[in-house]
C-alpha cells in the first residue's frame, strides 16, 4: 500500500495519504478530488552505493561507490 503525499488545490491543505486497491484521494479538510501528488522524501534518495558519513574520516566518507579508499581524498 503506497502512501502519497497531497496539497489540495482548492484550500491548499497538505497531508499524507495511505490508499487501499482502487481508492481515490480526496482532502480531509474540505473534501475535494481536486489535489496535486507532490514527491514522497521516504521513496526519494536511496542510490545503493557507499553511506555518506559526517565522521570526517578519509575512508569512506565520501560515498564513492567503488568502495572505501577509493576517491581523491585519500
Amino acid at each position: 500500500m503506497p502512501i502519497f503525499e497531497y496539497v489540495c488545490r482548492e484550500c491548499n491543505h497538505r497531508f499524507e495519504l495511505l490508499l487501499q486497491g482502487s481508492a481515490e484521494a480526496a482532502c480531509p479538510q474540505c473534501k475535494t478530488n481536486k489535489l496535486d501528488k507532490q514527491f514522497s522524501a521516504f521513496g526519494v534518495g536511496g542510490t545503493g552505493g557507499w553511506p555518506v558519513t559526517s565522521s570526517g574520516g578519509s575512508c569512506g566518507s565520501c560515498g564513492d561507490p567503488r568502495g572505501p579508499g577509493s576517491c581523491s581524498m585519500n
